[in-house]
């Protein structure tokens, strides 16, 4: 880890503690190796950016978007482009998905992770 990378790997540590509601559903959802026994964590920093919720092994991040999202839709394309030259598949849903359709959102994960078990 470089110094550059320290403010990104501190900010992911306060996001840690910091959950929207939303976030806390999908950490209850991936957590503890739930989904087809993949690790995923939480806040992972890929400076410079922060990851919501990746399964390093897999290669996959999970990025909510809330309606702080709207409007930046350049934004978040340009961050899911660099995660993804950095070798990760990534796939969103909103905040109302996660808090919805729960048992959706599990099942989309499972088959992003090759895990359809429907």
């Amino acid at each position: 880890m470089t110094k550059r990378d320290i403010p990104t790997r501190n900010f992911a540590k306060t996001l840690r503690t910091e959950q929207t509601p939303p976030e806390a559903a999908l950490w209850n959802i991936v957590r503890a190796k739930r989904l087809g026994g993949v690790k995923f964590v939480r806040q992972l920093p890929i400076a410079p950016y922060v990851a919501d919720f990746a399964a390093r092994e897999a290669r996959l991040v999970i990025e909510l978007d809330g309606d702080s999202h709207a409007g930046r839709e350049a934004y978040d394309a340009a961050r899911t482009a660099f995660i993804e030259g950095k070798g990760y598949r990534v796939i969103r849903f909103t905040n109302g998905d996660v808090l919805t359709n729960p048992a959706g959102v599990a099942r989309a994960i499972l088959v992003a992770l090759g895990n359809d078990f429907t």
